[in-house]
């Protein structure tokens, strides 16, 4: 077994970070007063920085840090949170991903631009602010309480969830940074410490009580225990108060503590006036939630190369394949032994196939945080406001069809904003609402996935579209066409109705992809529109491109596999029924169809075996 390289530990990783950056900056420019949006995106370029030192990543490291020090500004609520500041912080993160996907085609001096147009936001931002412009990303209780120290330091406690120490967090090396923010004074709560039988070294029952003196602000203190706030409670009291119990008498050293169990602490009081007096409701029931969600323990997973899952999938393949060759084998034998044990495979081999392909699913919510940002730079660059809404994410699909339907999507939503949503002076004019909107919604239909892209733009235009056409030969000028049929002459190879070619269309190439890309994955595509009240454009998929369920047939000596998702139903030919000389019609409940003689069409002898696998 090859190992693993570091460094694609690392991209791996950094892209679920950058993933995570992109949502939290979108989500801030719609919830700029969000703080907890604020420290998210915080964290995450605070671990892509030590993450990216720690595995030689050093232009990574050395950009991120330089913009993380200008943004710690805004997590402090010094500067608003604007759309130009999201908007550049989304710049940002697209030169980080840059710099980890292709460092030597990453210009630095991109960067450094990135880097003063943030310091020149952030520095008028700052002004406007002081002029009396509240920040907007921190209530102004909470900005002051950010940087203001109290009087005579702070009383701090620290209680962390019992599995903190397997999780890789040292407490003492917590303690010691609260130590670099001026004198302290440490106290280990005892009260929950176990006899030595009953001791595990792994769990963390062990509390702690600190003093600490001088000008730190409470917003310092936080930073220390940044990346476990999720696994611990937190209580930070100016020292100036009285505490409700006397406080234990002061060691000059921690004493060193066996690993161990967060004892319940006080809870955090809100921001406090010199005359306030700490509250200790609640407490109790805080610190046990606390140990309750430490002791609740995630799901483990394990990361496994997409090759190996594929090879996995053929390896089921093969043996689903061999096991129908023995079912039928079975099928023409006396001996009820090998009936059984044929049964018995097949059982194995279809929970096998059903348990290997549930691996394979992923939700199809990934693939639609992708369009976010597509939409936000969209609207944008056009001036269209417009609303993403999404629906069905938790809907499964195959790992390989999410894959490969990411380009369709782009350029439905692409089409959807630029030629579909109007501008917002024909919206008012039309009496709508000023931001357009997109809806992109999955569901399971069946055997197959629906996969829907909406918009409330104008709609099609069937005569203009019609027009095109002939104009471009792909039908004779008066032909009798439906509306959808006149509607597929837009997935055209070279088919565009724009007047003009400009940077999104205009050259007929995007939809062509659409359908190629989605007839490849076995899918169809439908249209509905409104005139003027927007167009869906339907996306219907198979659950996976890995196995096809299938009739299997015979005709003569050939055998031959019909997907399950072309049939329709099974209907016996009535005997005596032989067709020819243009009466090969079926009566289905009231209703003529016609079919077709597969003997007459592959020339076999005769053959009436059919069979369904």
């Amino acid at each position: 077994m090859t190992a693993l390289d570091p460094a694609e530990i690392f991209r791996t990783e950094a892209a679920e970070l950058l993933a995570c950056l992109e949502a939290t900056l979108l989500d801030l420019g719609d919830r700029p007063e969000d703080r907890a949006l604020v420290d998210t995106a915080f964290r995450a370029l605070h671990t892509i920085k030590g993450s990216g030192a720690m595995f030689g990543f050093e232009q990574v490291a050395a950009f991120t840090h330089d913009f993380e020090t200008a943004f710690d500004r805004v997590r402090r609520g010094e500067v608003p949170v604007g759309r130009d500041l999201v908007n550049v912080s989304l710049s940002a993160k697209d030169y980080i991903r840059g710099l980890i996907e292709e460092p030597e085609a990453t210009a630095p001096i991109i960067g450094e631009a990135i880097l003063a147009e943030l310091e020149q936001l952030l520095g008028t931002a700052a002004t406007a602010a002081a002029d009396g412009v509240p920040a907007a990303s921190a209530p102004p209780a909470v900005a002051a309480a950010a940087v203001q120290p109290a009087g005579d330091g702070w009383r701090i406690g620290i209680a962390f969830a019992p599995d903190v120490l397997r999780n890789g967090t040292n407490p003492l090396a917590l303690l010691d940074e609260l130590r670099d923010l001026g004198p302290c004074t440490v106290v280990p709560r005892l009260d929950a410490l176990p006899e030595l039988p009953g001791l595990d070294p792994e769990s963390l029952v062990l509390g702690w009580d600190v003093t600490l003196r001088g000008p730190a602000t409470r917003a310092a203190i936080e930073d220390v225990f940044l990346f476990v706030r999720d696994e611990m409670v937190l209580t930070l009291e100016p020292a100036g108060l009285a505490l409700p119990d006397a406080a234990p008498p002061e060691p000059a050293e921690v004493l060193a503590p066996a690993p161990v169990a967060a004892a319940p602490v006080p809870p955090a009081a809100p921001p406090v006036t010199p005359s306030a007096a700490p509250v200790a409701a609640g407490s109790d029931a805080r610190a046990a939630a606390a140990a309750r969600r430490a002791e609740e323990r995630p799901a483990s997973s394990v990361r496994v190369e997409a090759e190996r899952l594929d090879e996995l999938m053929d390896r089921v393949g093969e043996l689903v394949i061999a096991q129908a060759r023995l079912s039928q084998l079975a099928g023409l034998s006396a001996d009820p032994g090998l009936k059984g044990i044929a049964e018995e495979i097949e059982r194995l081999s279809a929970r096998l196939r059903d348990t290997t392909m549930s691996i394979r699913m992923v939700a199809i919510g990934a693939l639609f945080g992708r369009f976010r940002r597509l939409i936000h730079d969209l609207s944008r660059d056009l001036g269209k406001p417009v609303e993403f809404v999404t629906g069905g994410e938790d809907t499964e699909l195959d790992k390989t069809v999410i894959e490969r339907l990411a380009d369709p999507l782009v350029h439905l939503i692409r089409n959807a904003i630029d030629h579909g949503i109007e501008a917002p002076g024909r919206r008012a004019a039309a009496a709508k609402a000023a931001t357009g909107r997109i809806t992109l919604t999955a569901e399971h239909v069946g055997a197959q996935v629906l996969v829907s892209v909406r918009d409330d733009g104008a709609g099609l235009d069937a005569a203009r579209i019609r027009a095109k056409a002939e104009e471009k030969g792909l039908c004779a000028p008066g032909a009798v066409l439906t509306d959808q049929q006149i509607y597929q002459f837009l997935f055209a190879p070279g088919f565009s109705t724009a007047a003009t070619i400009s940077a999104l269309s205009g050259r007929g190439v995007g939809m062509d992809v659409v359908k190629k890309t989605i007839e490849s994955l076995r899918g169809t595509i439908d249209i509905a529109t409104e005139p003027g009240g927007g167009t869906t454009v339907a996306l219907r998929l198979p659950l996976t491109l890995a196995i096809i369920e299938g009739l299997l047939i015979r005709v003569g000596e050939g055998r031959y596999v019909i997907p399950l998702a072309a049939v329709e139903e099974c209907v016996e030919l009535p005997a005596g029924e032989r067709g020819g000389r243009g009466r090969d019609f079926l009566n289905i409940r009231g209703a003529l169809v016609p079919f077709l003689r597969l003997r007459s069409l592959f020339g076999p002898r005769a053959s009436r075996s059919c069979t369904r696998r």
